[in-house]
This record gives C-alpha cells, sequence and structure tokens, in this order.
C-alpha cells in the first residue's frame, strides 16, 4: 500500500508520545506525575452519569438526527442566550463526535485544495494537521510573547490573499492559556473573512468576562463541546454552531461521515447544560486555586513565565536559557525526574523553546512535580 502524500504531512501529537512514554514507565513501577495532558482529573458529575444510565435503561440507543437531538440543541441555544445574551436556533446547531468532529466538519466547510487558513504560531497541534489532510495549508501568524500570544489583527490582513478563506482563532488557548482581548476579536470580525473560533475552554476564565464570537459577528462557526468545561473527554461529545446558510452543508457532510454523535451521550450533554452548574462551579473554583498555586510554585523556582495565562489550564514557560530543543528537553525531563510536560515545539516554531505545564492536576502533584522539576535544572 502506497500511503498518501496527505497522510505522510500529518505529524504526530508530541503530546501523546510524552503521554504514552510516561504511562509505560510508571506500568514499569515509576512513580509519575502527569503535567503533561489537558484532561481534567474530575470524574464526570454524578447528574451527566445518570442521564446517560437512564438513556440505556430507556432504549436511547439508535441513530439520532444527524444534527443531534432536539433537547440537546434547545439546550445549547439556551446556554447561548444566559452566557453572551446571543440568539441560536436549534437549526443551527450541529452536535458531533467531540468538538474534533466539529473542526473537521468546519474545515471540510470551507476548505479546499490549495486554499488557505490564518491560524496564530502558537497553534493547537492538530490544526495545521486538518488542514493538511484536505491539502489546504495553513497560514502561519507569529504570536509570540511580544503580542502577548494574542493574534495580532493587522498582521492577519497583511497576511491576507485570494487564497485565505478563513480564519482560526482559540480563546482561552492552547498551549498558552491566554483570552483574546475584545479589541482583537472585534477587529478580527471586521476583516470580513469567515471565523472559525475554537471555544472549547468557556467556561474556565478566571480574570474577567469571556466572549463569544458571535458577539461580534455572524460570519463565523463556533467549535465548542463538554470535555474540559463538565469533565466529560471520554464522552465524545461537541458541537458547531453554524450561519445558516451552511447548516445544510454541514449537515451533509456529518451524514457522510460520522452519521450522528453518540446517542447516550447527547442525553448526558442535556443533563450537563441543564443540571451540573453546581458541579461546574467547583471545578472552576478549583482550578482557578492550581492556576494561582502553580504560578507562585514556578516564580519561586525561577521559572520564566512572560505571559499570565487567564484561561483553560496550561502555562506556558520559557526554557531557551536551558534548551532550545524543547523535544529532547521534555522526555529528558520524564526519564530523571518522573514528570511529564509537554514540548512547545509540538504547538509551532514560536513555541520551539517553550514547555507547556497543565494544572489538571492536583494540588500536591503540581507542587511535587513543579519541585522536582526545579531541581533537576538546577542540576544542569
Amino acid at each position: 500500500m502506497k500511503i498518501s502524500s496527505q497522510a505522510n504531512n500529518i505529524k504526530p501529537f508530541l503530546v501523546m508520545d510524552i503521554l504514552e512514554k510516561a504511562n509505560q514507565m510508571a506500568a514499569n513501577g515509576r512513580d509519575i506525575i502527569h503535567l503533561e495532558v489537558g484532561e481534567p482529573d474530575f470524574d464526570t458529575p454524578q447528574c451527566i452519569r445518570n442521564a446517560a444510565i437512564n438513556a440505556m435503561h430507556e432504549g436511547k440507543t439508535h441513530y439520532t438526527h444527524s444534527q443531534g437531538i432536539p433537547e440537546l440543541r434547545e439546550a445549547i441555544c439556551e446556554h447561548y442566550k444566559k452566557t453572551y445574551a446571543v440568539d441560536v436556533e436549534p437549526e443551527q446547531v450541529l452536535v458531533t463526535a467531540g468538538s474534533s468532529g466539529a473542526l473537521l466538519n468546519a474545515f471540510v466547510c470551507l476548505l479546499g485544495p490549495g486554499d488557505e487558513i490564518i491560524m496564530s504560531d502558537p497553534y493547537y497541534a492538530c490544526y495545521p494537521n486538518f488542514a493538511k489532510a484536505l491539502d489546504a495549508q495553513p497560514r502561519l501568524i507569529p504570536a509570540g510573547a511580544v503580542d502577548l500570544f494574542q493574534m495580532n489583527p493587522a498582521k492577519v490582513k497583511d497576511a491576507t490573499t485570494s487564497s485565505t478563506k478563513a480564519i482560526m482563532i482559540n480563546s482561552p488557548a492552547n498551549p498558552t492559556g491566554v483570552c483574546l482581548g475584545e479589541e482583537r476579536l472585534l477587529a478580527l470580525s471586521d476583516l470580513g473573512l469567515p471565523i472559525i473560533s475554537d471555544e472549547i475552554y468557556h467556561g474556565l476564565v478566571y480574570e474577567g468576562p469571556q466572549h463569544c464570537i458571535l458577539e461580534y459577528t455572524d460570519n463565523a462557526i463556533v467549535i465548542n463541546g463538554f470535555s474540559k468545561t463538565y469533565a466529560m473527554t471520554g464522552w465524545r461529545l461537541g458541537w458547531a454552531i453554524l450561519p445558516k446558510k451552511l447548516v445544510r452543508t454541514a449537515q451533509k457532510i456529518q451524514q457522510n461521515l460520522m452519521i450522528c454523535a453518540p446517542s447516550i451521550a447527547q442525553w448526558a450533554g442535556v443533563a450537563a447544560l441543564r443540571q451540573a452548574e453546581d458541579d461546574v462551579a467547583h471545578m472552576h473554583q478549583v482550578f482557578s486555586e492550581r492556576r494561582l498555586v502553580m504560578l507562585d510554585q514556578m516564580q519561586n523556582y525561577g521559572l520564566r513565565v512572560e505571559v499570565r495565562p487567564t484561561g483553560a489550564f496550561y502555562v506556558l514557560v520559557n526554557m531557551d536559557h536551558i534548551s532550545k530543543d524543547s523535544h529532547s528537553l521534555a522526555f529528558d525531563i520524564l526519564k530523571n525526574t518522573g514528570v511529564g510536560i509537554t514540548p512547545g515545539i509540538d504547538f509551532g516554531q514560536e513555541a520551539a523553546s517553550y514547555v507547556r505545564f497543565s494544572y489538571a492536576n492536583s494540588m500536591d502533584n503540581i507542587i511535587e512535580g513543579i519541585a522536582r522539576i526545579a531541581e533537576y535544572l538546577k542540576g544542569l
């Protein structure tokens, strides 16, 4: 068999390489602390699990409408009205198998061979690979510490060509934990290009309000899901909010690629939106406390956090005074300390000399993990 050129262009997701190596070490008896993976360490709230159990007992295990069950789409619309004062109609909602399914659908809707999509560098590692799988090209806009890890609308405007079909944004962002400011969101909206806005970390903002791109433009596809805020990573449940003119296109893509999102997970999603408010508030509070502890510990040990994160559960640390090869450094840290962190090169050249820490772990593990790494660095 001959592997396609598109498949050969897909790079590995390095955080998964780190995680798998760490798990192998743990299986061999090593004491491992996971600060690499962006997965809440909480169990899914009980009310959500109960809804899934009830759905199974009631026989709700068949195909659903390709866009999702009406009850979940209506609950998502209620969420947007309550959270952002934005009106969304159920017909605009596409329920997907995780937010990755929503992203893939959005990319297929807007991109073809030779087309370009603008995205920041650093970026979530999978974004360029979605484009390359479609034989499209990511157009990277440097957004390093000098830009506060935020996409600069003026640079986007200068980079736009006749091949540019969309702008990809992510706020709060992975790997930086930075939120795009309201002025930048408005300026990006004014450029007139379709925007794909990955808002999977909404609900995990700790300073100031969170803003949905739909507050500023209708020329956008919003991506979100249940994995992070509701501790439902394994349920594989996400959604896209679409302009009305794209709904039928996205529905056809869904019908062909996925048919529908998992039926049982969809009923759990209804409970998440309508019953889990107290659970979400508790998890938010814990993450907020962990963020402050991680930042304090990093400051105490002299780790270089150039831009303070205000969302998600990540901190990006500059290691260029130690090594510009974050890939080798992360694996060496894992080998010598038993602490998993993510190499910044996973997220683009602007993060190549950084490493990403996740505070989706216990307070004790955060403190112990940073102490181990600080001791390792001191030895260098």
